[in-house]
């Protein structure tokens, strides 16, 4: 052994472990179907959106999809920065509304371009002028379009811009608990790179996704119930008659000393799984392991 060698296994035992952690407080989850038909179709919105942007603030832009997934709204909002823009996008026969987040120093920034500036001078993060929020919006309905188009079938409710909200945790653009699918985005306009988000409620989504792209049917899901409990492999025991006794006995057993079990010699053992007997049988032989010979079996 060289001397690296306890060095090499000391650093491999000091790595750490990749561990999911479970929120029992929010076990839904998305399937992984459907979380890659999301994922196909929040890509191509990020191109169509980095294409609209290049062609409305004159610089090149590129949108990238770095993420998706459900969350609560809680949990959502709990993730943005205390000052930030976002988006109330109104959606018809729904209470909940989507939110299109960025920092409103980025949005400025773009405005400042659409209006000849060159996009040196870093823009401060405050709310919108009557005017900036204008043209914020025109870019945010061509971003809705691009929505649209890029969800396709999955997106049947109408879609709007709504109002502008500057604090994350005031913005109450849904329930607390309610379910949202939330893609994450980096937004590139020229040299700068600014982090967005897009939250859709669950709702509005994935009544779709199943159409989109099918699930197994529940019409038969005890027989898949059934065949998975059947396959699942468990621990079988031949069982002696238990003997009760008491904890003073095991403390002062040795070797040599003799345990009476209360089975009698002609009876058959337990056939059991956990602990629960299922069938009797006699002691057997397969070639030279010993084996259980079922003389009886519970129906069930």
């Amino acid at each position: 052994m060289t001397l690296l060698e306890p060095q090499i296994a000391t650093a491999t035992a000091k790595q750490p472990r990749s561990v999911e952690v479970y929120d029992f407080r929010r076990p839904t989850t998305l399937a992984r179907e459907h979380s890659r038909v999301l994922e196909l179709a929040f890509d191509t919105f990020a191109r169509q959106w980095g294409t609209q942007l290049t062609a409305k603030v004159r610089v090149l832009s590129q949108v990238t999809c770095e993420q998706v997934g459900m969350y609560t709204y809680d949990e959502y909002a709990a993730s943005l920065p205390a000052t930030t823009a976002m988006v109330l996008c109104t959606l018809e026969d729904f209470s909940a509304k989507a939110v299109l987040q960025f920092p409103a120093s980025a949005a400025l920034s773009w405005v400042g371009y659409m209006l000849g500036g060159t996009g040196v001078q870093a823009a401060p993060e405050r709310k919108f002028t009557h005017v900036e929020q204008a043209l914020v919006r025109r870019l945010m309905d061509d971003a809705l379009e691009d929505l649209r188009y890029s969800l396709g079938s999955l997106l049947v409710t109408p879609i709007g811009v709504g109002s502008f909200q500057y604090n994350s945790q005031f913005a109450q653009a849904a329930a607390k608990s309610d379910l949202m699918i939330v893609g994450a985005f980096e937004i590139r306009v020229g040299d700068r790179t600014a982090p967005a988000t897009l939250a859709i409620p669950a709702d509005v989504l994935l009544p779709q996704l199943g159409d989109t792209n099918p699930m197994s049917s529940a019409a038969n899901s005890r027989e898949l119930l059934d065949a998975q409990v059947a396959a699942v492999p468990v621990d079988v025991a031949l069982q002696l008659a238990p003997a009760m006794v008491t904890p003073a006995v095991i403390l002062g057993l040795s070797v040599g000393d003799i345990l009476p079990i209360p089975h009698a010699q002609h009876r058959p053992l337990d056939v059991t799984v956990g602990g629960q007997p299922i069938a009797s049988a006699a002691v057997g032989a397969n070639g030279s392991r010993l084996a259980g010979v079922v003389i009886t079996a519970k129906e069930f």
